[in-house]
């Protein structure tokens, strides 16, 4: 496996030229934030990602997790990483101050996540759930939850783990059978969770489970679920852990790739009951619940970015070094790297074009979070909730993961039979991606969500909304000279075409056909996906070709500039093309999968 080079340069384009990063330090609450602050920061993580958490990468890997009398062991080093991960206070970035955060804006906080998860994206999981939990506390616990809980979770010296899934009940969490039993002390959990990411280890001291579960006279279905905290270890007066409190692990999953995270079977109330501590009002569970998942799923967004770029990295490095053919040109001569041969640059550019409209799609949706909460108007906080945050976050986290996933099948691809083998690491970026797609909800799920919960809910309005920023992007690209940028807006234009039809269709189908409408959700948020990152490329490559004018051409910093305008260009001709594609599966699609009966599946 190569040495992993921090996207720095990349990063901070997309934070300045794409996301608005200024929008963010123009607002109150982030008075003494810099441009220069988040260039150290990001500079700062680059190192400890790159020679503190990848090089326990692919040891971690083979060496994978263990139980041993009750005791979930991590790789070796990933103590000593996470340790320096919390002497850094890296994961208190962008909480409130007065429980211990630093106050820095979310985008940042994703990005940071982004070069964790390429380093490492097994270790990355675990700060990733536990900012998650914290976010879910901040917003529905209780005074003395708060100021028990927080300042030791934000300073990462205790972690998270999100407890749904049950052997009976995967995205079906109306089927959860966990009980929580009131006594005189508060509630006792009896039951068994599955799937449970970090549920136990040895990186923190303590280790809290929100946990899914129903009261013995809660109504049926997933209205019936509260939401409970459920320490490891019981906290004393003072805070510190205490008592051993009656959870245990009782196996460890074997699994296609993030070998270096304990996936965990866990079991609750095998003696006297767990005790547990009730979020919120009883019944309240899922809505509580989603707050968490909502933040881990634009994390999970922020991992197929940071699992991509490892994997393109990995594969360009190859192309240069790998030598075999000659030249499709050359009848003679000797043969060359095979980053000459057309196929494999085409490789190579759609994993470059892809992972860079992955990046800047989940840093866009990142930036609506900070927006949505500290905007001095409330129309203006709404709007970017609703339009941007809400419309946004399915799409990243499934167009994003996706990405991850193909382009680091692409980078196997490249390598040949050297990628299909372990030796060179490409193939565990495969296998490490792979989990994206399903875990925080499946990407199908999240297609569903979009159309029922995030477009149809409003009548259509968020879909049109954010049609029309695309297309005043393309009215001002009309007065743009250059031959890339008029192929980006032609290109542009066609895909929002696609993306009206198939929309207007989804308006015209949903009340009465709602079945319908559903087996087309995949392939609309494949064409929402395409098209947001395209248009976001669009933005990099109109203020790129700003830059480029008049400059000198052979230096470093234009062609930085250049590479970005043609990568947009590449997109456009490429990828975004297909958004044409899914606008007609998307449409037309459904009667292949909603009409035909089930036996002929046999």
């Amino acid at each position: 496996m190569t040495e992993f080079d921090p996207p720095l340069q990349d990063m901070r384009f997309t934070l300045d030229a794409i996301a608005g990063v200024d929008r963010l330090l123009d607002l109150p609450v982030f008075r003494d934030v810099s441009q220069d602050l988040i260039a150290s920061i990001l500079d700062e993580a680059g190192r400890l990602a790159r020679d503190v958490m990848a090089p326990v990468n692919q040891s971690g890997d083979i060496q994978g997790t263990s139980l041993h009398n009750g005791q979930v062991s991590t790789p070796e080093g990933y103590c000593a990483a996470y340790r320096r991960y919390v002497e850094g206070n890296w994961n208190s970035l962008p909480f409130d101050p007065k429980h211990g955060g630093q106050g820095l804006p979310w985008l940042l906080a994703i990005a940071i996540q982004e070069l964790f998860s390429s380093a490492n994206m097994s270790l990355g999981l675990c700060p990733l759930l536990t900012q998650s939990a914290i976010e879910l506390i901040q917003s529905h616990g209780s005074d003395d939850q708060k100021r028990v809980f927080l300042p030791p979770l934000i300073s990462g010296d205790w972690t998270a783990a999100m407890t749904i899934t049950e052997p009976q009940a995967g995205s079906d969490v109306g089927a959860i059978r966990t009980r929580a039993v009131r006594d005189e002390h508060g509630y006792r959990l009896f039951g068994q969770k599955i799937f449970v990411t970090y549920g136990d280890h040895d990186l923190s001291e303590n280790i809290l489970h929100m946990v899914l579960a129903r009261t013995d006279e809660a109504p049926a279905g997933s209205k019936g679920l509260s939401l409970f905290i459920v320490p490891k270890w019981l906290p004393r007066e003072d805070g510190t852990p205490g008592e051993r409190n009656d959870v245990q692990c009782t196996a460890l999953e074997h699994k296609l790739g993030i070998h270096g995270s304990p996936t965990c079977a866990m079991t609750y109330g095998d003696r006297e009951g767990a005790i547990a501590h009730l979020v919120g009002e009883e019944n309240r569970g899922m809505e509580y619940m989603f707050t968490m998942m909502n933040t881990a799923r634009l994390g999970i967004g922020a991992q197929g970015v940071g699992i991509a770029e490892r994997a393109y990295q990995q594969a360009r490095r190859f192309a240069f070094e790998r030598i075999q053919g000659r030249r499709t040109d050359q009848s003679a001569g000797s043969p060359v790297a095979i980053i000459h041969h057309p196929d494999v640059r085409r490789m190579l550019m759609t994993m470059k074009a892809t992972t860079e409209a992955a990046r800047a799609l989940v840093y866009y949706t990142a930036t609506a979070i900070d927006l949505s909460r500290n905007l001095p108007d409330r129309a203006a906080r709404d709007e970017s909730r609703i339009n941007t945050l809400e419309l946004l976050t399915p799409v990243a986290k499934a167009w994003a993961s996706d990405a991850g996933c193909h382009v680091a099948s692409l980078g196997i691809q490249v390598h040949g039979g050297m990628g299909y083998v372990e030796e060179t690491g490409a193939a565990q970026h495969f296998r490490d991606a792979r989990i994206a797609p399903i875990y925080e909800g499946t990407n199908g799920i999240q297609a569903h969500d979009l159309i029922k919960r995030k477009i149809m809910h409003h009548k259509g309005q968020p879909a049109w909304a954010f049609l029309q920023k695309v297309r005043a992007t393309t009215k001002i690209m009309e007065r743009e000279r250059g031959e890339d940028l008029n192929v980006i807006r032609r290109s542009l234009e066609e895909a929002c075409e696609a993306f009206e039809q198939a929309t207007e269709w989804l308006i015209e189908t949903w009340d009465e056909r709602p079945l319908e409408a559903s087996a087309g959700a995949t392939p609309y948020l494949n064409l929402l996906g395409t098209l947001a990152g395209g248009w976001l490329l669009a933005e990099g490559a109109r203020k790129s070709a700003a830059i480029c004018a008049g400059n000198d051409a052979e230096d470093s910093e234009n062609s930085y500039y250049f590479s970005k305008l043609r990568t947009a260009r590449f997109f456009a001709d490429n990828i975004l093309p297909a958004s044409e594609a899914y606008a007609a599966a998307a449409i037309r699609g459904s009667a292949a999968i909603t009409d035909i009966p089930e036996d002929y599946f046999c």
